[in-house]
């Protein structure tokens, strides 16, 4: 079952994707997908769309979300896997989760525009097809679009991380609560793109911990942002941690994303996928 070509983490324009849920499935399924989940930030509004998409197209699906968590001053993300996009308190979570983007954006305009980009603002709500998840990635649609650089990646290292004219911190989630609506939705959390963080040992340390206390359960191993030394760090935390092994994309879109839909190395043999576990959650053809 690790050899299941699994992508369980990508995005849409219901978040901060730039295609339509059912294209997103298209290209996963022409990428050789055989289990696929939308996971858009802090929404599940498209997940309908998503399912009926995937088993139209005769891939098997399972409902998913990934929730914005603040923890020691970092921002980190947990996937949901197998959740009730219908579930009322992980949806009251989400929006309370939401509230407070749309002044954050105002504030990075604001810096932005002390640094001579003017038209900010209304330059990156051209760019989401969500108003209520304004965020940095339509920022920096925005300044490629002006021509100000060149691509996304270049955007966030000039004016769009910490300590840069475009970035405003943001209290999201708490952890605790973030795995709790996950799980009250029937869903298995994973912390996603661990290697992103820059969190020192002890810090990391104390998230893994914490995320299994509070009923955690998977961590990403191979996906679009981890190389190969990534990939064998994460795979040693899977088995210190006991926790099952995800692998996903992260695709937004075709222009910016590092990895296509479908083309993620193996998951290696030697960890547990969290698919093993999802079991009834996941509709359509599943490969034996």
């Amino acid at each position: 079952m690790h050899l299941l070509n699994a992508d369980l983490h990508s995005h849409s324009n219901f978040s901060d994707g730039t295609l339509s849920p059912e294209t997103v499935a298209a290209r996963a399924a022409e990428g050789g997908v055989q289990l696929w989940a939308l996971t858009d930030h802090d929404e599940v509004s498209g997940q309908q769309r998503a399912r009926e998409a995937a088993l139209d197209l005769g891939m098997a699906w399972v409902g998913g979300v990934e929730v914005s968590v603040s923890f020691a001053g970092e921002t980190v993300h947990v996937v949901g896997l197998g959740i009730d996009p219908d579930n009322v308190p992980l949806r009251a979570g989400l929006a309370a989760t939401r509230a407070g983007r749309r002044e954050r954006a105002r504030q990075m305009a604001d810096g932005l525009a002390q640094a001579g980009i003017a038209g900010a603002f209304e330059g990156a709500l051209r760019h989401v097809g969500n108003p209520d998840l304004i965020s940095r990635t339509h920022f920096a649609r925005y300044l490629v679009e002006e021509g100000i650089c060149a691509h996304t990646h270049e955007v966030f290292r000039r004016y769009l991380t910490e300590g840069k004219p475009g970035y405003v911190p943001h209290q999201w989630a708490r952890l605790a609560d973030a795995v709790a609506w996950i799980r009250g939705a029937g869903g298995v959390a994973v912390i996603a793109h661990p290697g992103r963080y820059k969190f020192t040992a002890n810090e990391e340390y104390a998230l893994f911990t914490e995320f299994i206390a509070h009923g955690g359960r998977g961590v990403e191993v191979v996906t679009g942002s981890h190389g190969s030394a990534e990939q064998v760090r994460f795979a040693d935390t899977a088995v210190e941690f006991d926790l099952l092994a995800s692998r996903g994309s992260d695709f937004h879109s075709p222009e910016e994303s590092r990895t296509a839909l479908g083309s993620l190395p193996d998951l290696p043999g030697r960890l547990r996928p969290v698919w093993e576990v999802l079991g009834e959650r996941i509709e359509g053809p599943v490969p034996a």
